[in-house]
């Protein structure tokens, strides 16, 4: 009997052993899961915080090809440079930059100034003083803003235009290539090729005699002028803008803008 109950205490010493034991590795496992969990959830709530930030970076528009006492913002324009959405391009009075945007051109005159931004898919600068030039391949490669009036190509069709502020509320707009399309709002008008017009974006404040400072004469009498239109235009004589790039070999051929 009393080897008996040696025996069944051994028995049962040997089982309780390896029970305690897998008791302890059990819990050192949860608690390595447990940490485990806890790191994992701290990089998605770090991940969630970041994701925005790295979701939303800025869009390069174009890159500088030509560049001649111009800046991007404060810095000097140069050769190479990439063009962001938001980024300010000026000249000095004798300076001048060409920036390639996809199936575009843009070259800035002397003593001017754009910003670049997108309407949508399309490349867009806005110019708020000073002279611009554009060559486009088709009719959504480029858009330019001038105060509430946006000009863009008509057609598919290779274009040239050119754009020159002469204040806040005038401008000078000439097709050299193909037709452009100027639009304020709802009214929407077409430039041929080859023709002018000075554009007042103030119908109220509108000159009757014909341009002043364009330097030309009126072409048909008073100023053309359709029902609720935002604007009204004058045509002036081509011979009054100088557009030394249009014919430069800057636009060698019509798939190279």
């Amino acid at each position: 009997m009393t080897r008996l109950r040696v025996d069944r205490s051994t028995v049962t010493s040997s089982i309780d052993r390896p029970t305690v034991g897998n008791k302890i590795k059990h819990s050192a496992v949860n608690e390595r899961v447990s940490i485990t969990k806890s790191l994992l959830a701290l990089l998605v709530s770090a991940s969630l915080v970041t994701a925005p930030v790295w979701a939303a970076p800025s869009s390069s528009l174009g890159v500088v090809v030509y560049a001649d006492r111009a800046q991007v913002g404060a810095a000097q324009a140069s050769v190479g440079a990439t063009v962001f959405s938001g980024d300010r391009l000026s000249t000095e009075q004798s300076g001048s930059v060409q920036v390639r945007a996809s199936a575009a051109r843009l070259l800035l005159s002397g003593a001017s100034s754009v910003t670049f931004s997108q309407d949508d898919v399309t490349p867009a600068a806005t110019l708020t003083v000073g002279s611009a030039t554009f060559s486009t391949a088709n009719s959504k490669a480029f858009a330019l803003h001038v105060a509430s009036a946006v000009i863009r190509p008509n057609s598919n069709q290779p274009t040239i235009g050119q754009v020159t502020v002469l204040n806040p509320k005038e401008l000078i707009v000439r097709s050299t290539r193909g037709s452009l399309s100027i639009a304020v709002e709802d009214d929407v008008r077409e430039i041929p090729e080859g023709a002018a017009y000075r554009v007042v974006l103030d119908p109220n404040a509108a000159d009757p005699q014909g341009p002043r400072g364009a330097g030309g004469r009126t072409y048909g009498g008073p100023p053309i002028k359709a029902a609720k239109s935002r604007f009204i235009w004058f045509a002036v004589g081509i011979t009054t803008i100088v557009t030394v790039w249009a014919v430069h070999e800057a636009f060698e051929s019509p798939d190279r803008p």
